[in-house]
C-alpha cells in the first residue's frame, strides 16, 4: 500500500496520530533471498532467525512456516516462540543467563541448549543427571580471535581449561546430543566475516569432531536506503557478499569429505530492517533563540537510530507549509537529545505526517513506555489493515503496581 494523504487519514481516524507500519510480504521476501543466497553456494544451510531484533508475533510465525530456527536469548522470547507454534527441536537458547527451571523444561522437550558458562554446565550436568532416559540437545559458544578488536564477552575461550571441561562434558555423557558449536561476534563489516567462519573450521580441525550443526551467529548489515549508507563508514554487504565471506569457507572445507552440517546463522537486522517503518505527526514548530525544532508525536526510542538521519519523508497533511532550514525533529519525550532527524531542509507544517524507514530493528522492542504507551503495529501490506498490536493503554503499564 502506497502512504499518501488519504491513507494517512484513514489510519489516523481508526489509530491514532503515531504507528508502526511492518511489511510482512518484504520480511517473507528478505528472509528466502538470504537463504537461498547462501544454499547456492553451502546448499546445507539455514537460518536462525534472532528474536531479539524484533520479535513480532507474525514476523516470528513467517520464520516458523519457511522451516527457519528460533534464536532466542530470554525465557520471554522462549514464550513467544512456543506460543506461535514453534515446536522446541527448532529453538535454539543462546544468552549468559537462563532460568534452570525453564532451561530443564526446554531441554526435556527437546529444545537445543547452547552453554555459555561453567556455571551453566552445572546446571545443565544436574539436568541430565535428573533425567538419565531423555537426551539433552547441547551445544557450545566458542569464542576465538577474528581480530576486530573486541574480546566478546559471550561463550568459552576455545584454549581454556573452561571449553575443555565443557566439551568433555558433551562429548562424554550417554544421554547428551552434542549437536553445534555455535559463536557469536559483534562486528557486522564483511572483513570480520572470513576470520569467523575460518575460526570454526579450524577449531573442527583440530578437535576431529564435526557436530549435527555449525552456528556462526549473526551480525549482518541489511537492505537500507542510500541515504543511510551514505552515513556509514564502512561498506555495506549484500547477501551475497556474506555468503562468500562465510559460505564459501565451509564449501571448500568440507567438499571432500562424507559429512556436511548443517550450517546456521542467527540474522535479525538482515532480515527485519527494512520491514518496518514509524508514522509520527507534527506537534509543534517553533523557533528558540535561532534554531528550528519540530516536535513529533514520536521518540528517538521509537526508531532506535543514534547519531544518523534515517530515511524519512513528509506527507503534506493540509496545513499551511513554511520553508525550513537545519530543523530538528524531535521526540515527545522530555530528554534533550531525543532528536528523531538532524538539520532538515524543506517545507514543513503543523499535522504533517513524518514518516520514517528502515526501523525493523531493536525499536518496537527497546521502546519503554516512559512517559506514553506504546503505539499499535499495523500490517498494511495486502492494501488491507490488519492490527498486529493493538495501542497500549494505561491499564496496560499499571495493572503491575499496587495503587
Amino acid at each position: 500500500m502506497i502512504l499518501n494523504k488519504q491513507v494517512v487519514n484513514e489510519l489516523r481516524k481508526e489509530y491514532g496520530d503515531a504507528f508502526y507500519l511492518l511489511d510482512s510480504e518484504q520480511y517473507r521476501n528478505n528472509f528466502l533471498e538470504l537463504r537461498d543466497t547462501f544454499r547456492k553456494i553451502y546448499p546445507n544451510f539455514n537460518i536462525a532467525y534472532s528474536y531479539k531484533t524484533n520479535y513480532t508475533p507474525k514476523f516470528c510465525k513467517i520464520v516458523n512456516e519457511l522451516g527457519g530456527y528460533a534464536e532466542v536469548v530470554s525465557e520471554m522470547e522462549l514464550e513467544i516462540a512456543l506460543r506461535v507454534g514453534v515446536k522446541p527441536n527448532r529453538i535454539i537458547w543462546n544468552g549468559p543467563i537462563k532460568n534452570p527451571k525453564k532451561l530443564e523444561e526446554f531441554l526435556v522437550a527437546g529444545g537445543t541448549d547452547n552453554i555459555d558458562s561453567i556455571e551453566e554446565l552445572e546446571v545443565v550436568k544436574n539436568i541430565a543427571e535428573k533425567h538419565p532416559d531423555k537426551t539433552l540437545n547441547l551445544g557450545i559458544r566458542c569464542n576465538y580471535e577474528v581480530n576486530d578488536g573486541v574480546v566478546s564477552r559471550f561463550g568459552f575461550d576455545v584454549d581454556s581449561e573452561g571449553f575443555k571441561n565443557v566439551l568433555a562434558f558433551v562429548t562424554s555423557t550417554p544421554n547428551v546430543h552434542f549437536i553445534n558449536f555455535q559463536c557469536h561476534f559483534a562486528k557486522r563489516q564483511i572483513e570480520y566475516w572470513p576470520a569467523r567462519a575460518k575460526g570454526m573450521v579450524e577449531l573442527i580441525d583440530r578437535l576431529g569432531i564435526i557436530p549435527e550443526r555449525i552456528d556462526i551467529g549473526g551480525g549482518l548489515f541489511g537492505k537500507m536506503a542510500d541515504s543511510l549508507k551514505a552515513q556509514f563508514t564502512n561498506e555495506i554487504p549484500d547477501y551475497q557478499a556474506y555468503a562468500e565471506a562465510a559460505a564459501r569457507v565451509f564449501a571448500e572445507y568440507f567438499a571432500d569429505k562424507d559429512v556436511k552440517p548443517e550450517l546456521l546463522i542467527e540474522p535479525g537486522s538482515a532480515v527485519v530492517g527494512d520491514c518496518m517503518k514509524f508514522v509520527g505527526t507534527v506537534k509543534t514548530i517553533k523557533n528558540v533563540r535561532g534554531k528550528w525544532f519540530a516536535t513529533i508525536l514520536g521518540s528517538q526510542k521509537n526508531i532506535s537510530m543514534t547519531g544518523i538521519n534515517p530515511p524519512m519523508e513528509v506527507i503534506a497533511m493540509g496545513g499551511e507549509q513554511k520553508e525550513y532550514e537545519n530543523l530538528d525533529m524531535v521526540g515527545f519525550t522530555c530528554i534533550e537529545g531525543d532528536v528523531l532527524y538532524h538539520n532538515y531542509n524543506g517545507k514543513l507544517a503543523h499535522e504533517d505526517a513524518i514518516v520514517i524507514s528502515n526501523c525493523g530493528s531493536y525499536s518496537l522492542v527497546m521502546k519503554p513506555p516512559f512517559i506514553l504507551p506504546n503505539f499499535p503495529v499495523l500490517d498494511i501490506c495486502d492494501e488491507k489493515t490488519e492490527v498486529i498490536k493493538r495501542g497500549e493503554v494505561f491499564d496496560d503499564l499499571f495493572h503491575t503496581f499496587n495503587f
